[in-house]
């Protein structure tokens, strides 16, 4: 490895992200001046970064994020709320519980933290305030568990680390000390993130429950109502098929996750127009609009993550680190440790998409040689990165909830912090209990 070439790799990157560069221009001046520095002809570098977004599997990026805005705009996600607002009932803290459990609905369908985020803020912040809640906290509550949109599946970000990590295979000395490995698939670490998923959840509820009973957030009837929870389900019942017809079709392998995305669409439009008959043709173009910002902005990054990854992997500063965290300890619990503490100062500060197509390629080599499955991996991975979702200074729910609540990105990020600290705990407990992400995609034959 030429420590010069890690130098200018990484001195260029680092200097222009505390210049202020967006984190695109950062990735893709520092790999454009290492490929110079090698004296490696720059169309190399085009080339790489339009292969990039050539995979099939990528083709679910634009359409899980169109689906995600026209479910919102169909009423679909207002429906999940209702759900949710009827199953919270007397439970201390209900409009808190119910905007955790809608979260989990809409993140079957978006998968995106940012756009759960805001379909269920919308809606459940006003209705927390004008239930007594403060609004810092309503805000809070809505950020951290809006990251469960990126865990709970289909999830954008389990794509990205499925298309990163599906080129890396496991060193010949890895499986010469532990044997062959699974096979890294999209659908598998779909499968592979419901029970981490509820998991998460879990630890969201937990504190809040505790600080609603602290605060006394009743809940919002005094037992619960079974006609209002049929009236709910009743009026509901197409926006519960949704989640349940996506991943139904992925997990029969009846359509392939992309495929998914557009049953999707399609669902959507049919539910929109002619059942609830609430999707205009006007809201169904700004649903493009939004699609198209976010699918490009994604793809910029991706575009550059790609050839800085495919950079480092050259240069193997992954096979130098890993062997130097093992020449540091063998001791998997500690290697755990360090790996989500990374992630979770990473994730403070740079993009999720981003940092998954940057580390996946320095991680796994590490987590192969101590014969961890690369599917496991991939969950911790997307799990952790979730928490820089509610995480300043770059914790985008908290801009989205600041946004719709009107309170400061200090209040909700303090506010925010209990939360944090919960999913940290869940992370891991994830990571040091494989079996929660591993015992159902066995279960079912993957």
């Amino acid at each position: 490895m030429d420590s010069t070439i890690i130098y200018i790799l990484f001195g260029s990157f680092l200097l222009l992200l505390l210049l202020g560069a967006p984190i695109t221009v950062s990735l893709g001046v520092a790999a454009l001046a290492t490929y110079l520095a090698i004296g490696e002809n720059p169309m190399a570098f085009v080339q790489i970064a339009f292969t990039s977004v050539g995979s099939f599997p990528l083709m679910a990026l634009p359409a899980f994020i169109l689906a995600g805005a026209l479910m919102e705009a169909a009423g679909i996600s207002k429906r999940l709320v209702d759900i949710a607002e009827a199953f919270a009932g007397p439970v201390t803290g209900g409009l808190g519980a119910a905007t955790v459990f809608a979260c989990m609905f809409f993140g079957a369908i978006s998968g995106s933290g940012p756009a759960t985020t805001a379909a269920v803020g919308m809606l459940m912040i006003p209705a927390m305030a004008n239930r007594g809640y403060d609004r810092g906290y309503a805000s809070a509550v809505t950020a951290s568990s809006g990251g469960l949109g990126v865990v709970i599946p289909p999830s954008i970000p389990m794509v990205i680390f499925g298309i990163s990590g599906m080129g890396l295979q496991p060193p010949p000395e890895a499986v010469a000390m532990h044997g062959s490995f699974q096979t890294l698939s999209i659908p598998k670490l779909f499968i592979a993130g419901i029970f981490p998923g509820i998991v998460l959840a879990t630890s969201i509820l937990t504190i809040n429950y505790f600080i609603s009973r602290k605060r006394g957030y009743s809940g919002l009837t005094d037992k619960w109502s079974f006609p209002d929870i049929r009236h709910a389900l009743k009026k509901g019942i197409w926006s519960m098929l949704a989640p349940i017809i996506i991943l139904g079709g992925i997990y029969t392998g009846l359509f392939t996750p992309t495929e998914s995305a557009i049953v999707a669409i399609f669902y959507t439009l049919v539910v929109g127009i002619f059942l609830h008959k609430e999707l205009k043709f006007k809201s169904a173009l700004r649903t493009l609009e939004t699609t198209t910002w976010i699918t490009g902005r994604v793809l910029l990054i991706l575009f550059t993550a790609t050839v800085f990854g495919r950079l480092l992997v050259e240069q193997r500063v992954p096979a130098h680190i890993a062997e130097g965290m093992l020449n540091l300890t063998d001791n998997l619990y500690l290697i755990w440790a360090m790996i989500i503490f990374f992630l979770l100062f990473v994730g403070m500060f740079m993009e999720t998409l981003a940092a998954i197509m940057i580390l996946t390629p320095v991680l796994l080599p590490i987590m192969y040689m101590l014969g961890v499955d690369p599917v496991h991996v991939g969950i911790v991975v997307v799990c952790t990165l979730a928490v820089g979702f509610q995480t300043p200074p770059l914790g985008e729910n908290l801009f989205v909830a600041s946004g719709i609540g009107g309170s400061s990105i200090e209040e909700i990020s303090v506010k925010a912090l209990p939360f944090a600290a919960g999913a940290i705990i869940a992370i891991f407990i994830i990571a040091y209990f494989p079996q929660i992400s591993l015992w159902l995609p066995s279960l079912l034959g993957y």
